[in-house]
């Protein structure tokens, strides 16, 4: 069963569309937003594992200029 996750990300001053942007294309990205509120995006993750959705958020989207902080919401159930 695939994992899920869903990133709440915040961006620095000026880079909210450029992060988006880069974002959408990362493999293991799937749908991204900008949002209103204390964060400005959210993007789902999804991957085979813990450990895929992990390093996609530690490798890939950790290291995108303009990401200040990331939350990691993993999602246990749905309907």
């Amino acid at each position: 069963m695939a994992t899920k996750a869903y990133l709440l990300v915040e961006t620095a001053v000026g880079k909210t569309r450029d992060v988006a942007g880069t974002l959408s294309s990362l493999d293991g990205v799937g749908i991204v937003d900008i949002v209103t509120g204390p964060y400005d995006i959210i993007a789902v993750i999804e991957g085979d594992d813990m450990s895929v959705v992990g390093n996609v958020v530690t490798e890939k989207i950790h290291t995108v200029d303009g990401v200040v902080r990331t939350v990691t919401c993993v999602a246990v159930g749905g309907l």
